[in-house]
């Protein structure tokens, strides 16, 4: 299944009752909440509202969108927020530094096992925000982490987010994620370029199509999920989401 949903910072300007009467009038079918404005971490009382405010409207909790950076901080207030909340997965970040800057991975590496085991005993799956800055910024490096989390813990448990590389033509993003695709739990779906000039989803209709195929020949669940879309204007999600929910009922697997 290819679940068609909206992380929360999309419209950080909007509350989460006026967010999910966008979300559900737009047709989609999950949301990520997102720690930075609408879910606090630590915050209980909000993550269990919220959660009782998604369910009413008729769509599911994706995932927390938490910003806890794989180190010395405490990941148990952001597993603890995440699971009032009722989220199955935790978005982490893999470190503070990029790859190429990182002299010794074991400290993230550490971080993100221990959080893999604490979030287990929870019942929750933990997947890295594939992120410049942090040790998921390529996808040798992700390869990489994985590999190297698995060891520690003994089994493949971290999942990943994937989204095109910025500035990747459609060819190149079509190998990073069949590449990383036996791994990737979550797609942040937006059509950017050049830079980080925000345009419609439909401006890389046949980069969208194609991952959409990609995904489906997986045989696993994945949600796809709208993120930054033009000028962060709510109007234009009816457009956006309409885009994305053609393109995943409409996917045929690839491999």
């Amino acid at each position: 299944m290819l679940t068609p949903g909206l992380c929360s910072v999309t419209f950080r300007q909007l509350d989460p009752p006026a967010l999910l009467d966008l979300a559900a009038r737009a047709g989609l079918a999950a949301v990520e909440w997102g720690a930075d404005v609408h879910v606090p971490v630590g915050d209980l009382a909000t993550a269990r509202d919220v959660a009782a405010r998604t369910a009413d409207a008729g769509l599911a909790v994706a995932s927390y969108g938490s910003y806890w950076r794989a180190g010395p901080e405490d990941v148990g207030p952001v597993l603890a927020t995440a699971r009032a909340l009722g989220a199955p997965r935790v978005r982490v970040w893999a470190g503070e530094t990029g790859s190429a800057g990182t002299g010794d991975r074991t400290p993230v590496v550490r971080a993100l096992a221990d959080a893999v085991r604490r979030a287990e005993d929870l019942g929750l799956q933990l997947g890295t925000e594939s992120h410049g800055g942090t040790l998921t910024d390529t996808t040798a490096s992700t390869l990489q982490l994985l590999e190297e989390v698995d060891d520690l813990v003994g089994r493949p448990t971290l999942t990943t987010y994937w989204q095109p590389t910025v500035d990747a033509t459609d060819e190149e993003a079509l190998a990073e994620l069949a590449e990383l695709a036996d791994r990737v739990s979550t797609v942040h779906a937006f059509s950017w370029g050049p830079g980080t000039t925000r345009n419609p989803l439909r401006s890389r209709e046949p980069l969208w199509t194609r991952v959409a195929d990609a995904l489906a020949g997986h045989g696993r669940d994945h949600d796809v999920l709208l993120e930054f879309v033009p000028g962060d204007d709510p109007e234009v999600l009816d457009r956006e989401a309409s885009a994305l929910r053609e393109w995943l009922s409409a996917a045929r697997p690839t491999r």
